[in-house]
């Protein structure tokens, strides 16, 4: 192999690990800096024989009771109630503008402009092998917003707003 290549092939393995370090970051930053957000699962069975134990997320808001016409990127506008629990305002393409006390999540739907499946937020949670019993107690996923919309689900908490941690 030429030195040209071997060049090549190492300026492309520091940007590729560049990259991703800098991802890592960006979640981290959002987890010790982002606002906490609480927003109602519907779980999903949390077994998968090729992952281990796992829950499938599926936020209440995600649900419509019609179908609405929305772009395929955008912004979840939601706001808290008194507990911490987040409830669906609007979507709207653009960050801005917001109300007082309202945060934007971004989102993305799978299909055309009428939307089936709307994601927001953490998809999924693994946990240890044998700890399906305790997370499937989880009536809340945690997620810690920043302000570009971005979030890091921090983890699942209970019908009392606790946080669930192994025992």
């Amino acid at each position: 192999m030429s030195k040209t290549k071997r060049i090549i092939i190492l300026v492309n393995l520091l940007l590729l690990i560049g990259y991703f370090n800098w991802s890592i970051m960006a979640k981290e930053k959002t987890l010790s800096s982002g606002h906490l957000v609480l927003l109602e699962l519907a779980p999903v069975d949390p077994r998968s024989l090729i992952q281990g134990d796992y829950m499938r997320l599926n936020y209440k808001i995600n649900g419509m009771p019609e179908k609405q016409q929305i772009t395929k990127r955008g912004y979840c506008i939601i706001k808290q109630d008194a507990k911490g629990v987040g409830q669906r305002i609007r979507f709207q393409d653009e960050l801005q503008p917001l109300q007082p006390g309202e945060l934007a999540v971004k989102y993305f739907t799978n299909g055309n402009r009428y939307f089936t499946t709307l994601h927001i937020g953490a998809e999924s949670f693994l946990f240890e092998e044998g700890q399906d019993k305790l997370f499937s107690n989880a009536e809340y996923g945690g997620l810690k917003v920043d302000d570009a919309g971005n979030s890091v689900l921090e983890g699942l908490y209970d019908e009392h707003l606790q946080m669930i941690k192994y025992k």
